[in-house]
């Protein structure tokens, strides 16, 4: 990566950096990098409200080839002492966006200089935190007959600059769920005269390990109360409503599917036999990421040839990301690029993401564009 692309990239990381926008409010920072590539390069940008990409064009004999990076920030409070530290309470770049979204933009500089012989698409997508970003750019896809797609993500406990990669699913499929019951208020000296949803939810509760246990299921599977919520402080009334709220995991999404269903039809029945209406709410929620063999393929002999150590992820990660919604559509492989063994993890305070990452990820997607 030329030096002056590198430290145009990393301006554009620290400016970022000071202005964090959350899913779905980027603003400022849409226009921002906008603005950074009609500067800076002569590609074809085009924009799409909450979103936008640019594009490098070969001709129309040539493969379409996409890369993604995201650029919604975290709702956390930045408390290191940075020179490029975050100017909104309660709003920081706590998950490396930033230096994604700057990756993406100095690859953009060096291809528009370079050439290539692909047509190369660079998507910049909101509200990756929330797991509503990529489906808002799904038509992408189609309309552009994009016939592969590449991602990364900078991970810690990874050694430095190493990229890891595992064929087949990358990040579990979840989403939040909400079962709110609702019965009828009474004296907490009469509770025989209301209706009480604590012992339904009780038994909602009690039945998630038979929902999520191995024997059943092929794969990966949890359910993680985050929070129930019944009744009010008042200690002369018998609860009466109540939410109890979960996150819902799987290695497969048809797994998550029949937790889903499972765990609904639970508590319908637990609606019938106490007298409760049941209902339901999801939200962040968030694909299985699948990388097809023949891209994370490419990932590798890349990694090989430009000198990365090569990380092969023994088993999927928890976690969730919604790139999957692209590679449902077409080829595609989402890697890491590590920070570091003993570096910050994302979503902590320490972290910030590292200036010299901005350098791998551009000889990477280099690399891959060159394929």
């Amino acid at each position: 990566m030329k030096s002056e692309n590198f430290e145009l990239a990393k301006k554009l990381r620290h400016e970022l950096h000071q202005h964090p926008e959350l899913s779905n409010e980027e603003v400022w920072t849409k226009q921002h990098l906008m603005d950074f590539l009609k500067t800076h390069t002569s590609l074809e940008i085009v924009d799409q409200g909450n979103w936008f990409y640019a594009i490098y064009r070969a001709g129309s004999d040539k493969p379409n080839v996409a890369f993604r990076a995201d650029f919604d920030a975290l709702p956390m409070d930045e408390v290191i002492d940075l020179p490029w530290a975050s100017q909104f309470p309660g709003k920081a770049h706590k998950c490396g966006h930033d230096g994604h979204s700057a990756t993406l933009a100095g690859f953009a500089l060096e291809i528009n200089e370079k050439g290539a012989d692909k047509n190369i698409f660079f998507l910049f997508q909101p509200a990756e935190e929330t797991g509503d970003g990529a489906i808002q750019c799904v038509d992408f896809i189609k309309e552009h007959n994009i016939d592969e797609i590449f991602a990364y993500h900078n991970m810690s406990g990874f050694p430095y600059n190493s990229v890891g990669i595992i064929d087949g699913t990358s990040f579990c499929a979840s989403k939040g769920m909400t079962i709110h019951l609702e019965g009828s208020p009474a004296h907490a000296s009469q509770p025989e005269t209301g209706v009480n949803p604590s012992l339904a939810i009780a038994n909602i509760i009690k039945a998630i390990s038979e929902f999520t246990s191995p024997e059943i299921n092929k794969g990966l599977i949890l359910c993680t109360v985050v929070q129930i919520d019944v009744g009010e402080r008042a200690f002369g009334i018998a609860a009466s409503k109540g939410d109890l709220c979960m996150t819902i995991r799987a290695l497969y999404e048809e797994e998550l599917d029949k937790l889903q269903e499972n765990l609904e039809n639970f508590a319908k029945a637990q609606g019938e036999e106490h007298g409760l209406i049941v209902s339901f709410q999801y939200n962040d929620e968030f694909p299985e990421t699948v990388n097809h063999k023949e891209s994370a393929d490419k990932i590798r002999l890349v990694a090989k040839s430009k000198g990365f150590e090569l990380v092969e992820l023994k088993e999927a990660f928890r976690g969730s990301e919604d790139f999957g919604h692209f590679t449902k559509l077409t080829k595609g492989a989402y890697c890491f690029i590590g920070n570091g063994e003993d570096y910050p993890h994302v979503h902590t305070n320490e972290y910030d993401f590292p200036d010299e990452l901005i350098k791998s990820g551009v000889k990477l997607f280099t690399g891959l564009a060159e394929l």
